[in-house]
């Protein structure tokens, strides 16, 4: 039982992790320089940090709980 839960940890920070790595990705197509005020770069960097971690954290938790629920669809029959 504690391997299973080992396993679904380990899985769930895999998939943050990429899900966020995936979303920094994206976000550099869409041109921010155009709301940063000057001299405020390193604000910009963080808030584009924690815009990539919100995005990614909910895409990452969007595909976990699809992967739970058809895991525990075969209870309903």
């Amino acid at each position: 039982m504690e391997f299973v839960i080992g396993q679904e940890a380990l899985i769930s920070i895999f998939s943050h992790i990429f899900f966020t790595g995936v979303a920094f990705y994206a976000m550099r197509a869409v041109m921010f320089e155009k709301w940063i005020r000057k001299d405020h770069v390193l604000q910009a960097q963080i808030l584009y940090i924690f815009i990539s971690i919100a995005i990614g954290t909910a895409v990452s938790t969007f595909f976990l709980n699809i992967s739970l629920w058809s895991r525990q669809l075969p209870y309903l029959f």
